[in-house]
């Protein structure tokens, strides 16, 4: 039914685009009596009545409006905001039964800040701040914990840490990242103070150099090039020595084994593949 209620409910009036419009029809929507949201849960509930399910949204957009106004202070869109919060209280309002005994305002207020919260865990900056658990309450309660600007002190680490029911070492690791700022990796600028603490200017790495790579491989393209040519050099014997060797990776063979081809002694062919080496390493070098 989630689908048929997104349907339903698609010709919310933010989808205009304008907020304050959004804002003035949410507050020209009447609130809803006790009575009448029972009625319309049942409704939804038993019926599946995505009329019922409507009236409910839209008489608490204004408590989504309220409750997406408490995280202005972190610089993100109001209209996103407001946005998935609304996402929060169509889903509040699909599990919603009236046997809970509380009113829809209670229920769905949990469900309008976990999808807020959530937005701005993505959103707030390019690198996710808060992955744990521990660390998701932190980012929410650090800055209102705090008394003073500046870094805590031992004393309110201790009493934050206590607070919130996490380790005082994880209120200092999420009180540096919360004190950090977003940074291009290139300067965005011509001002050689940015150029130098861009981190593009002192992370550099040097095997990701496509000019030093491509210089690697047509080094490399050389060597393979010089020794097809020595091996050239030498006779057929000798060559098959040297290619059996030292360049069948899959199964080199052994002096005696070669000595069993070519009817000699397994000395004899290490003094040829000797003086087949000594004569690629002189071409090589040349």
């Amino acid at each position: 039914m989630s689908n048929e209620l997104v349907l339903a409910t698609n010709n919310l009036p933010i989808s205009s685009g304008s907020l304050d419009q959004f804002i003035q029809n949410a507050q020209a929507f009447p609130m809803l009596s006790a009575e009448e949201e029972r009625e319309y849960g049942y409704r939804l509930s038993e019926h599946g009545d995505l009329e019922a399910a409507q009236k409910l949204i839209m008489s608490h957009l204004r408590f989504v409006i309220r409750i997406a106004r408490g995280y202005q202070g972190y610089g993100l869109p109001m209209a996103d905001l407001v946005q998935e919060g609304n996402v929060g209280l169509m889903k509040a309002v699909k599990r919603f039964s009236p046997d809970h005994n509380v009113r829809l305002v209670s229920f769905a207020v949990h469900w309008i800040r976990a999808e807020i919260h959530e937005y701005v865990l993505k959103n707030w900056r390019i690198v996710k701040i808060a992955t744990t658990k521990a660390q998701r309450k932190l980012f929410f309660n650090l800055r209102s914990s705090k008394k003073r600007l500046g870094w805590f002190s031992q004393e309110e680490v201790e009493g934050v840490a206590k607070d919130l029911g996490v380790k005082p070492e994880t209120v200092l690791e999420m009180e540096s990242r919360l004190s950090n700022y977003d940074m291009a990796f290139d300067a965005t600028s011509d001002d050689d103070d940015d150029a130098l603490i861009a981190p593009s200017s002192y992370i550099a790495s040097p095997t990701h150099d496509p000019a030093q790579q491509l210089e690697s491989t047509d080094w490399q393209q050389q060597r393979n090039d010089a020794l097809a040519e020595s091996l050239q050099t030498l006779d057929e014997r000798s060559r098959d020595i040297i290619m059996s060797r030292w360049m069948d990776e899959e199964s080199k063979a052994t002096l005696h084994e070669l000595a069993a081809k070519y009817g000699v002694s397994a000395e004899r062919i290490r003094q040829l593949e000797k003086n087949a080496m000594k004569k690629v390493r002189v071409y090589l070098e040349a």
